[in-house]
């Protein structure tokens, strides 16, 4: 395997911090100590999203990229009895990716592992064996006794649990696997475009951000949105790769490797047209792969920038993953280069009159 490199290092390092919903202090700490060496000013919002804001024009348009710093997971609400613990889902799973994953628990007295358990197979009737367990009937084992141990080891209702994935790079090594891809690596994009940025001339303010709570309804996408106010925004996110056995073109076209996606529709936006042919241009102009794509479900934090204030033209480009929402995905570097490359190219072309033109296009 190639020795790490800056960038596989910044990657390891986000992807590595533990950080659900509404407990982002580690991505936060991570993405900060890699993005504030090129940003003139750092602050965050009331709700813990970081903001750096790196400026080429004082004064220019506002152009906010914004990857979530969030990653799903559980948090504890009981501990039983016997010891074993009860949890909530934070952010959105699906049953059959859960049982007999390793997890860590975030308590007080430092972290611990469990694994996620239900009723082993053996014991059930064979009707039941054939259906998916519900996630109100799993538990996540510790190894405590009694519930008195389990709280001597520090478990409390309200702390947070995380999948267990040490970041890898795979055989062939633009293949990267990681736990929390969904967002670490829009931070990632952030924090690499305000680097390209750092000898560049362009006209405008630029602020990356890793915002909060995305997973659980783009809430911090929101309120550091209403910090900036924004002229132009991008969300930078996972998309769905569909290039992996039983996929057909009709539930998912992205291939890994073959460009960052443009997404044109989800449940939380309809693309800005101006916005989505201005960048579709620039990428075609400096040969830049770029695929489509709409999902029918879920969204994205440009959600909710779109919405602040009066209006945000407002384009969310994805990296394609595989396996999204498990302890374990699978992206593609170049699709993270390509993706940072349109960011940068994109940022030297916008200035005042173009942010007019593209808003009423």
């Amino acid at each position: 395997m190639a020795e790490m490199d800056q960038t596989l290092t910044m990657l390891k390092e986000l992807t590595d911090a533990k950080g659900i919903p509404g407990n982002e202090k580690e991505p936060r700490e991570i993405m900060n100590k890699h993005i504030s060496p090129f940003a003139d000013e750092m602050t965050t919002d009331n709700l813990g999203s970081l903001i750096a804001k790196k400026t080429g024009k004082a004064g220019g348009p506002k152009v906010m990229i914004t990857g979530h710093l969030d990653e799903i997971g559980f948090m504890i609400t009981h501990i039983d009895e016997k010891g074993f613990l009860k949890f909530e889902t934070v952010g959105g799973w699906w049953s059959q990716v859960m049982l007999a994953q390793r997890v860590t628990i975030m308590t007080r007295k430092g972290n611990i592992v469990g694994v996620i358990g239900s009723k082993p197979p053996h014991i059930l009737p064979a009707d039941q064996r054939k259906k998916a367990v519900e996630i109100k009937d799993m538990f996540i084992d510790i190894g405590a006794s009694s519930r008195e141990e389990a709280e001597e080891f520090g478990v409390r209702p309200g702390d947070s649990v995380v999948p267990i994935c040490d970041f890898t790079v795979m055989n062939n090594e633009k293949l990267l696997m990681a736990k929390a891809w969904d967002n670490r690596i829009g931070c990632a994009i952030a924090i690499e475009v305000l680097r390209r940025l750092e000898n560049e001339t362009h006209s405008n303010e630029v602020y990356g951000v890793g915002a909060v709570q995305e997973e659980v309804g783009l809430r911090g996408a929101k309120t550091a949105a209403h910090k900036i106010q924004p002229d132009i925004g991008f969300a930078v996110d996972v998309g769905i790769a569909g290039d992996t056995p039983g996929i057909s073109d009709n539930d998912a076209t992205a291939e890994i490797g073959k460009g960052p996606q443009i997404l044109v529709y989800d449940r939380s936006m309809v693309s800005h047209k101006g916005l989505r042919d201005f960048v579709t241009d620039i990428a075609d102009k400096h040969n830049i792969p770029y695929q489509f794509e709409a999902m029918s479900g879920g969204g994205t934090d440009a959600g909710s920038i779109h919405l602040s204030g009066d209006g945000v033209p407002t384009l969310a480009i994805t990296v394609p993953t595989r396996y999204i929402h498990t302890h374990a995905a699978i992206l593609h570097r170049d699709d993270f280069e390509n993706a940072v490359q349109l960011l940068v190219e994109v940022t030297k072309s916008l200035d005042e009159e173009k942010v007019k033109q593209i808003t009423f296009d």
